[in-house]
């Protein structure tokens, strides 16, 4: 077993404002922290609107080798510090690679890191539908969608499933398929220590963007209410702080997402016609350059009402979509 004696120092984020929800706000994380005998996180370095003070990439072990989960977005300013997180745990290599979901944030860093450690480095991950819909990046709109998300690792990918283990000394880690963020995301309990990996579906701060094109809100619950009968200790996020009440956090994603979805039939009823127009009734106050990613969460409820036969759609000759109640 290595003991690991991490730097903790501070690396601050600019705030733009309150954090919001359904929008990652600033914070500020340390670099790199021991968050356990088992877990350390090293901050991806790709702070933004929707990845707040970054993504968290983690060493899970206690031997020479270690598993890395998820890689952050590949860039340049991550990579001393996850070499400075492998040399102070006493370890000397990565064993394995294993990420949450395609999202670019999670899945960018992978050829950087192979190329580092060695191209062998294996690559677990479930795949991505063939019939799914397009990744937007970390569920931001204003970037560019991608087709094959799988595709931006370079090599072999292994594929997983719900309930397979990767393991190493010290740790196994059981996927927990978790679909509605992304067709293809996986948590992870660490068994050790019944805590979990949460990737996007829970994080330390706000809350989670349902993807328009490839999310589905309705699977995103059952995705909650799977993790909530693990009923995890701590949650370690891929954005934000380290959640310590685990069953207490999953709780009240749930039940924001029944008080939102409240708020949009509502709006619906009260003869708002098209997402955006929800937004500015919901989402009061917020900056207009929230309203995109804003309109993503409502569209998603529309869609999950909708399938649930209370609302319906019809798309205009404009292409535009309004909304009515059945």
């Amino acid at each position: 077993m290595c003991e690991s004696s991490i730097d903790t120092t501070n690396r601050a984020i600019a705030a733009e404002g309150d954090s919001k929800p359904d929008i990652l706000g600033g914070t500020s994380l340390p670099d790199i922290a021991q968050l356990s005998p088992t877990a350390s996180v090293v901050l991806g370095q790709n702070p933004s609107m929707f990845t707040g003070p970054g993504t968290n990439t983690y060493l899970v072990g206690t031997g020479e080798k270690r598993i890395l989960l998820d890689t952050g977005s590949g860039l340049d300013e991550y990579m001393p510090f996850l070499e400075e997180a492998v040399a102070a745990a006493g370890c000397k290599e990565i064993e394995a690679i294993v990420l949450t979901h395609a999202h670019p944030d999670h899945i960018g860093g992978v050829n950087q890191v192979r190329g580092h450690f060695g191209s062998d480095i294996p690559v677990y991950k479930m795949p991505w539908p063939t019939d799914a819909g397009l990744a937007g990046p970390g569920g931001d709109v204003s970037e560019t969608p991608i087709t094959n998300p799988d595709g931006m690792a370079d090599g072999r990918l292994e594929w997983i499933a719900d309930g397979d283990v990767v393991e190493t000394e010290g740790a196994k880690l059981r996927a927990i398929f978790t679909p509605g963020h992304a067709p293809d995301h996986l948590c992870y309990v660490l068994e050790e220590e019944k805590n979990l990996f949460s990737g996007d579906n829970v994080l330390g701060i706000g809350t989670t963007v349902i993807p328009v094109t490839s999310g589905d809100l309705g699977d995103y619950m059952d995705s909650l209410e799977r993790t909530l009968a693990e009923a995890p200790g701590w949650i370690y996020p891929a954005h934000g702080p380290k959640i310590e009440n685990g069953v207490g956090k999953i709780q009240e994603y749930l039940q924001h997402r029944r008080n939102r979805e409240k708020q949009v039939f509502a709006a619906v009823e009260a003869g708002a016609p098209d997402a955006m127009t929800m937004v500015k009734r919901i989402y009061v106050g917020y900056p207009e350059n929230l309203h995109s990613a804003a309109a993503q969460s409502v569209t998603s409820h529309l869609k999950k009402l909708e399938r649930d036969g209370r609302v319906r759609s019809d798309v205009g000759d404009d292409g535009a979509t309004a909304w009515e109640l059945s």
